[in-house]
């Protein structure tokens, strides 16, 4: 991830070079009392523009919101609640969540770089290793397996010394397939409430009465005398504790 991010800023600040002078050479930008080059600057603008890709790939977004989309199709109520409301939810637990991870960043990466300590290539180092570690301890090891086959790598002495390149894509793979999962397991109580439902409107000869109709109500009281959102988002949030 490191080295393609810097392939691509370096990508840009060629073109931006010899399409300006103000990149010129020894020109530097004073930041907090300290010395930034155009091209840190760069590195640091392109890491704030793939920020929506870090955290659909790299937390636990990806889960939480598959399961709520599970919920709405489940429930029948594909418009209830809106997707700006789900995708909302998603990010502030998203944020709830990834706390810890968020606390390790903050004291190991930027309170030692605003303090002149080290400089942003060790801060960026020292803020992947806590997404790693997070990462590492969701994905399955039959996806980690997986992805080391296909790149034909030897795996590691240490988990920690996993590739970020292997890492992702196991992550993101298992937090879909763990989405499946618990979006199966909302689907049964629903689905059971349809049959009765279509079964009672046969015995009475409503054949033509839309059963969906019918079932949404029960569904909602259902899901509301379990105390359903509290249940799935404390299931949701034990899944990464």
């Amino acid at each position: 991830m490191k080295k393609l991010l810097k392939a691509l800023c370096l990508l840009v600040f060629g073109f931006v070079a010899c399409n300006s002078l103000t990149f010129a050479a020894g020109i530097s930008v004073n930041v907090d009392g300290r010395d930034t080059s155009p091209l840190d600057i760069l590195f640091l603008t392109t890491l704030l523009t793939l920020l929506p890709t870090i955290v659909l790939l790299m937390t636990c977004f990806t889960r939480i919101v598959i399961v709520f989309s599970f919920l709405k199709n489940a429930m029948g109520t594909a418009q209830v609640p809106p997707n700006q409301v789900i995708i909302g939810l998603s990010l502030c637990l998203t944020v709830f969540i990834m706390s810890p991870v968020v606390k390790q960043i903050d004291e190991q990466a930027y309170k030692p770089y605003k303090n002149g300590e080290i400089k942003w290539e060790q801060a960026l180092e020292a803020a992947g290793q806590p997404l790693k570690e997070f990462m590492l301890r969701q994905t399955k090891p039959d996806d980690m397996a997986l992805f080391m086959k296909i790149s034909k790598s030897a795996p590691p002495k240490d988990p920690k010394d996993h590739s970020m390149i292997t890492v992702v894509p196991a992550f993101i793979v298992s937090e879909i397939k763990r989405a499946f999962v618990i979006g199966f397991s909302l689907f049964i109580p629903f689905i059971v409430i349809d049959m009765v439902v279509s079964s009672v409107l046969m015995s009475l000869g409503m054949m033509m009465l839309p059963p969906a109709m019918i079932s949404l109500p029960f569904k909602i009281l259902l899901f509301i005398l379990a105390d359903g959102w509290n249940m799935l988002i404390e299931s949701l949030v034990r899944g990464f504790r």
